[in-house]
């Protein structure tokens, strides 16, 4: 019988996860050896996207684009230079962003 919702697992619910009979089954993992290499491309994407500096430009640019659009269409800029300089924003966020990976 397995461990319902409802109720703790109790000894006999957790024999599986016995050291001897796991080991029996799985070998422990070699301190010396490379985990494969899907994890270390995985561990990477990881790293590039929770990083905090990509959610803090996330964050910033969408106040400063409609800020960018408001001033510039208040002024009466061309609104092709005003695209343009909210591509160039979105390139300088973007940049600012995989900076801090390198700092």
């Amino acid at each position: 019988m397995t461990a319902g919702m409802g109720r703790r697992p109790e000894l006999r619910d957790l024999r599986s996860l016995d050291r001897k009979s796991t080991y029996s089954i799985f070998h422990p993992l070699d301190v010396n050896e490379w985990p494969p290499r899907e994890l270390l491309l995985e561990g990477r994407l990881k790293r590039l996207i929770d990083s905090t500096r990509f959610q803090l430009a996330a964050v910033l640019y969408l106040p400063v684009l409609m800020l960018t659009y408001v001033v510039m269409g208040s002024v009466g800029v061309n609104e092709v230079v005003t695209a343009g300089v909210c591509g160039l924003l979105l390139v300088g966020f973007f940049i600012y962003a995989l900076t801090g990976k390198y700092r």
